[in-house]
């Protein structure tokens, strides 16, 4: 393959303030629409380069710790404004490195950007809680303390959105952070920690390290002086991070896989439902824990939506995510691509292709790694395409009969991150709502999306450990210290447990 030479950078660590060269081998990163362009190249960092990192963080940490909280939140709103500034530029690299067509990195940038605003105003509510004591002239409070040294792992799929979303409420409780990004999208980490430094973040409180989980990831899980681990990525990776961290006595929060069920009950407004399907699906190629991968739908208005689903999709603008109207890009490398393609060969045998169904060809597609959007109908609920994430733009259509058999089939996957309902059925919409298992939930609108002051997260094998975004974010960030003030200056008869 030819290499672009005068679009290739050359990446870096950043350690206690300063960017450096990593001593281990290198691996290039190419445009996934276009892959004789390389768009980087990528280094892959040691153990011992891990363990200068946490140092530098744990060397950071008083001081950081020390500064008052609106001081810390002030940084965050410098960041949040630098962002803004540079939001085109950083939409246009994450789209040329990881794939998504532009509007939807532009909603990404967005995104990170209110999460940044609001936690800037989190410094100036890192709130305790007062008691009434047992005791006379007792006071008793609790206060929120930094942990210390925090490692971010985080996924290709939303490569600026989610380092934010773990970074920002850290820095804002007073840790010091070690963030290791996925390698497919480098140039976005990059330019984030970039956006960190220019606010004013001081050395070693922010540090960047490229490299992989084995080496990098694990060192960041079993390192002493790592107090927590924020993940985001597969449910296999996820759990077994969790299980070595809580070995090492260590806060983990691991958000992992999702198989999101949108149902549609017979009284629903089918356009709004087929639209809201397919933007769920194939929007950033499907390649997104919150994405629709099944629809449940009732049989008696199945055959109209699906025929909706079909024309509509037969048009989904598929190519360059940075050119002009686009609507999905392509798959994010060849391996999830052939993932998609596995899969999709698999639902051949299991249910009716409807549309879509192999890798796209012809001018425009032959450089990248175009999957068509696919469907499929007549899937059964136990069927492998129905229960498993394949995380690309193919698309499950499961029939019911009524209501209690969609919810069922809704409940039916290990997952546990997002679900929607179409429907004007009060009652029914509530009883989804109180029953349905997952951390979000959605009314007449898709499974994915998320606002900045929400939590975010998943149970069953979605989710473990406390949830991400919001307020609640800093449950995880911070430890609660109970404070007992006997301000008598009298020895105590007795003591109360």
């Amino acid at each position: 393959m030819a290499t672009a030479a005068t679009t290739t950078q050359v990446c870096r660590n950043f350690i206690n303030g300063r960017w450096v060269e990593s001593k281990g081998r290198a691996v290039e990163r190419r445009n996934p629409a276009n892959v004789d362009e390389v768009v980087a190249v990528v280094p892959l960092s040691s153990r011992e380069e891990a363990k200068e990192a946490i140092a530098a963080a744990k060397n950071a940490f008083p001081g950081w710790r020390d500064t008052p909280a609106p001081q810390r939140g002030r940084l965050l709103l410098k960041a949040m404004r630098l962002m803004e500034e540079q939001k085109e530029e950083l939409a246009r690299l994450l789209t040329r490195e990881e794939g998504k067509a532009l509007k939807d990195s532009l909603g990404e940038v967005q995104r990170s950007i209110n999460i940044l605003e609001f936690m800037a105003g989190e410094a100036r509510r890192l709130t305790g809680e007062s008691f009434p004591s047992e005791l006379p002239k007792n006071f008793a409070y609790t206060t929120r303390q930094p942990l210390g040294v925090v490692g971010v792992i985080t996924p290709w799929n939303f490569p600026v959105c989610i380092p934010v979303w773990k970074m920002a409420p850290a820095l804002v409780a007073g840790n010091t952070v070690v963030f290791k990004p996925a390698t497919l999208t480098p140039l976005t980490a990059m330019k984030t920690v970039e956006i960190f430094a220019a606010a004013g973040v001081p050395a070693g409180v922010v540090n960047l390290l490229f490299g992989s989980g084995s080496e990098v990831g694990d060192e960041l899980v079993q390192n002493a002086d790592v107090r927590a681990v924020s993940f985001t990525g597969s449910t296999e990776v996820g759990s077994k991070l969790y299980a070595q961290g809580a070995l090492k006595m260590k806060k983990c929060q691991c958000e992992m896989g999702g198989k999101n069920p949108l149902v549609v009950l017979a009284d629903a407004d089918l356009h709004l439902a087929m639209e809201s399907a397919l933007f769920g699906a194939f929007a950033s190629t499907g390649q997104r824990c919150t994405a629709t991968s099944r629809v449940v739908v009732e049989e008696k208005v199945a055959d109209e939506f699906v025929a909706m689903l079909v024309e509509r999709a037969k048009i989904f603008k598929v190519g360059n995510g940075l050119e002009p109207g686009i609507e999905m890009g392509p798959a994010v490398d060849e391996a999830q691509m052939n993932t998609d393609l596995r899969y999709i060969e698999i639902g051949k045998k299991e249910a009716k292709l409807l549309v879509g169904g192999q890798r796209m060809s012809g001018a425009g597609y032959e450089r990248g790694y175009f999957v068509a959007p696919t469907i499929f109908d007549h899937v059964a609920w136990d069927s492998t395409i129905a229960q498993e994430e394949i995380f690309g733009p193919v698309l499950s259509i499961v029939r019911v009969k009524d209501f209690d058999e969609a919810l069922r089939v809704a409940n039916s996957v290990r997952y546990g991150l997002a679900s929607a309902i179409y429907s004007n059925d009060a009652s029914k919409i509530f009883e989804f709502i109180d029953k349905t298992e997952a951390g979000i939930t959605h009314v007449n609108s898709p499974t994915v999306g998320g606002e900045a002051h929400l939590p975010f997260g998943g149970v069953k094998s979605t989710g473990v450990g406390q949830r991400e975004v919001g307020h609640v974010a800093l449950d995880f960030y911070t430890e609660l210290k109970t404070v007992y003030i006997d301000y008598t200056g009298r020895k105590r008869e007795s003591t109360i447990y």
